[in-house]
């Protein structure tokens, strides 16, 4: 089973309050879709692995927040359109942004 790190709620309570929710979300997805997944804190942000394998990250800024795959071309394809910022999904501003769950 996979292990949360309580490295990651400290990332999360120090990150600016429009990020807090945004994380808390993207952790909880991806939590969800394995229970094999493990928690870390590399390069000072919290990334998800498997086996020791760096799977994705989140990370949040001072204006906005970030979630990707990390190989994200291996994991969405070739040709995937290039974002405005760090991660696969661009700026994440508000938990409106992330894609719905379906």
């Amino acid at each position: 089973m996979g292990t949360r790190d309580a490295r990651v709620d400290a990332y999360i309570a120090k990150s600016r309050v429009f990020a807090r929710p945004i994380l808390t979300e993207i952790r909880a997805r991806v939590h969800a879709s394995s229970s094999e997944l493990d928690e870390a804190i590399k390069w000072g942000m919290p990334f998800f692995t498997y086996d020791s394998v760096l799977v994705c990250y989140m990370a949040a800024f001072t204006a906005h927040a970030a979630f990707g795959f990390f190989g994200g071309e291996a994991v969405l394809g070739k040709g995937v359109e290039k974002r405005d910022a760090m991660g696969s999904l661009g700026k994440l501003t508000s938990i409106k942004d992330l894609p719905s769950k379906a």
